[in-house]
């Protein structure tokens, strides 16, 4: 699998017209329960707050999903707050793996896999007006945490077969552009060579060689030079 894309194809697509919910519908029995929890956690987001609660009343007390008073607003804090959680492992959630089951992922692991692609989500998002040097923080410790996961040093995740980072599904053609950019702004040469080229390496082998043509075409003069010869 080529690691630059994500396991789910995800892709653009143009639709005419309204989708046919009854399509949708018998389309949605197909699904495996993890694709089905990844597209009810995109749901969360596109839904405004009356619908919302609307959705999650018959399932879920709404009292108990009030904010908290302490709870992270930042970017930033969000991001730290979830490599905190990893790291101690609140998502690790494993089980008794045999021929049956070694593709299936824990409910752990799909939750970990969600938050962390929204998360990378809003990184993107946030290149256009937030400020470089926090974006840059952010995106190190989202990186960092693929690290940790390839590394096995820490319950991070569980995956019953291939463990590996690949496993995230990062879409690294729309992640990429976003952090050179934010990399670009508050790097000197050499730190911008040293970060493109490991991080390319480590996670997206297969187009290595496209990646770091951008990654040139994003850099200033100075950069560029390093670039060049790294």
């Amino acid at each position: 699998m080529d690691r630059c894309l994500s396991p789910m194809g995800t892709r653009e697509i143009a639709v005419e017209g309204q989708i046919d919910r009854d399509k949708l519908r018998k389309a949605l029995q197909k699904l495996g329960n993890e694709y089905l929890f990844y597209m009810l956690y995109g749901v969360i987001e596109l839904l405004p707050p009356d619908k919302l609660l609307e959705l999650v009343k018959p399932y879920i007390d709404p009292e108990s999903l009030r904010r908290d008073a302490n709870q992270p607003e930042s970017l930033l804090a969000r991001v730290k707050s979830f490599e905190k959680a990893s790291l101690a492992g609140e998502y690790y959630e494993d089980f008794r793996v045999d021929s049956t089951n070694h593709l299936a992922k824990s409910r752990g692991t799909i939750a970990w896999i969600a938050e962390y692609n929204r998360l990378l989500d809003l990184c993107v998002a946030g290149t256009s007006s937030g400020d470089a040097a926090e974006l840059r923080q952010c995106f190190a410790i989202i990186f960092g945490l693929l690290d940790e996961i390839d590394a096995c040093r820490d319950d991070v995740v569980f995956f019953a077969d291939e463990a590996g980072s690949w496993q995230v599904g990062v879409e690294w053609q729309k992640v990429l552009p976003s952090w050179f950019k934010v990399l670009s702004a508050t790097a000197m040469p050499e730190e911008y060579a040293t970060e493109v080229v490991g991080l390319v390496k480590r996670h997206c082998d297969h187009g290595a060689s496209a990646m770091l043509k951008l990654a040139h075409k994003l850099a200033t003069p100075a950069q560029q030079r390093v670039l060049l010869t790294a």
